[in-house]
């Protein structure tokens, strides 16, 4: 099922939605993933989209693919996070409906960045749209960040994607209030990461400096830094070690966050 977050206003217009990949005759609610793909703010991967979905399912959990606005469909900050804000309201939404108890936002590279930055954010950016969504918390309960983008301007920052989501002639100062491991607080969700140490497009240092933050801020995180392996790699399909991140995920949030599972 494909549901708009909000009022197409013209047929040209991209319009970000959420595709639903539900399990049925579920006996008890479960919990879900919302999986956000990466592309560096000007596009969407799609093998980080729906495979990684059907994963996901077949651990047990409902799970969905956000595709929200990037600069190719002439989206800038803070239009990813609204959409992310918004899709978390509509899932909320539905929960009785779909028999879903918590939500976990996962998000690679670029989409890691949206993950965390619109989770941490979700109080402070404006996503209402005058609607019965608009009471539904937009926060998600817990975060999977894959070889995430978490800086957007320091030595180690991908900045390719925080020129995209903010434009190239925006001042590191500005860009600076999206740096992810930056918004950390004592209210932080609990979050899962996983990196390889040679990632070469987005350094490992990203995932390093998230995982610092959330334990000096007494918060729950968990972080997987495999050996080898280029940027990219989703779900790490044929690679042995890597491979196996979406079951130690689904472990975390079951055991350290309280997810259901069938």
């Amino acid at each position: 099922m494909r549901i708009e977050l909000r009022p197409r206003k013209s047929a040209e217009e991209f319009q970000p939605y959420l595709d639903t990949f539900l399990l049925s005759g579920c006996s008890k609610p479960l919990g879900g993933v919302l999986v956000l793909p990466g592309g560096g703010y000007s596009g969407r991967a799609a093998h980080e989209g729906d495979p990684v979905a059907q994963t996901f399912n077949a651990l047990g959990y409902h799970a969905f693919v956000l595709q929200y606005r990037t600069s190719i469909d002439g989206g800038a900050y803070p239009d990813p996070q609204q959409d992310l804000i918004r899709a978390i309201r509509i899932i909320r939404a539905h929960a009785e409906q779909w028999r879903l108890d918590k939500i976990a936002v996962l998000g690679f590279s670029a989409g890691g960045h949206l993950a965390a930055s619109g989770t941490l954010l979700a109080g402070k950016i404006n996503a209402d749209e005058n609607d019965e969504y608009d009471r539904f918390s937009g926060q998600a309960d817990a975060m999977i960040l894959c070889y995430p983008v978490i800086s957007l301007t320091d030595e180690w920052a991908h900045r390719g994607s925080g020129n995209n989501l903010f434009g190239e002639n925006t001042s590191d100062e500005v860009k600076a209030q999206a740096n992810a491991h930056l918004l950390i607080d004592a209210n932080t969700p609990p979050a899962f990461l996983w990196h390889t140490a040679t990632d070469g497009g987005v350094p490992v240092r990203n995932s390093v400096a998230f995982a610092e933050k959330m334990w000096e801020n007494g918060r729950r995180c968990e972080l997987h830094v495999f050996p080898e392996g280029p940027h990219g790699r989703g779900l790490g399909l044929g690679i042995k070690d890597i491979r196996q991140w979406p079951e130690l995920a689904a472990v975390f949030l079951e055991t350290t966050v309280g997810f259901t599972r069938s």
